[in-house]
């Protein structure tokens, strides 16, 4: 079973600037496209959306251009500032080049109101006419704020990451139980298997995982959930992208094939139109 991996970071810090990773030492080098495919391709991992890795602001152009230059890399999602009065104006400039597939704004760092002024939610309005999606970036607590944007932007596809962030070596399952089932109810929401394994203390397996995985399958179901394998980011809990890989894979294995196929590439090809 092929994949898409729908949410791999690639870092060149002699290109561009990473602010956070000054604070972030384990990643604070170069991730390459080369050493990602290297073990990506035995995996079965054929192609990846590039996802924007919280640049400068005066670097987000550069870093799309740059990423969408790369072989294998069917498409990207870039940065984007929806607080901003020249938001449009933006992803006029990004949309220019076809393999933008969305855009993203780092929220599980910022403050919650962020996200909530009309400004905000007015610009997101406009995704819909760039035929770009929202990559939604919360923290477990913060599930209600992507609830609140999809509701107030029907006619925009947000896609959560990892999971929604369960606080998996803390709270664990609750009260994150709950409040995915919730925004799982907004039908242009899809749900992102990815990034989980940050959560959890070194040692982790599959079973660490699968009760989280198979909720949000069970929330979303089938037909609205995708892939990522949020690499280089997994690494830093002492895991590798052959683990993670491994380990979805066997959280799944009884699902069947066609089930499979669209955790795998076939509902990432059409949410994110790849």
């Amino acid at each position: 079973m092929r994949l898409l991996d729908t949410h791999l970071h690639l870092i060149y810090p002699d290109c561009f600037t990473y602010p956070w990773l000054a604070n972030a030492p384990a990643l604070n080098k170069p991730w390459s496209l080369e050493s990602y495919f290297a073990e990506a391709v035995p995996l079965g991992i054929e192609s990846a959306l590039h996802m924007e890795v919280d640049v400068a602001e005066a670097d987000i152009v550069g870093e799309t251009e740059f990423v969408l230059g790369l072989p294998r890399i069917a498409g990207a999602i870039a940065a984007c500032r929806p607080e901003h009065m020249n938001f449009v104006d933006q992803i006029e400039r990004l949309s220019e080049h076809a393999h933008i597939k969305g855009v993203r704004r780092i929220l599980h760092e910022s403050p919650d109101d962020l996200s909530q002024s009309d400004l905000f939610v007015e610009n997101l309005r406009h995704l819909p006419d760039y035929d770009l999606s929202f990559d939604l970036c919360l923290r477990a607590d913060q599930l209600h704020l992507g609830v609140d944007l999809a509701q107030k932007a029907p006619d925009v596809t947000f896609i959560l990451d990892h999971c929604g962030n369960p606080d998996i070596n803390g709270l664990g399952l609750d009260p994150w139980r709950a409040s995915l089932k919730e925004i799982a109810k907004n039908q242009n929401v899809v749900g992102k298997i990815s990034g989980i394994v940050n959560h959890c203390n070194p040692g982790w397996t599959a079973e660490t995982l699968r009760p989280y995985v198979e909720h949000v399958i069970e929330s979303f179901g089938w037909d609205r959930v995708v892939w990522g394998s949020d690499h280089p980011v997994a690494t830093v809990t002492r895991g590798t992208l052959t683990d993670w890989v491994k380990a979805i894979r066997h959280i799944v294995k009884d699902a069947s094939e066609d089930e499979q196929a669209k955790l795998f590439h076939r509902n990432a090809e059409h949410f994110y139109k790849v």
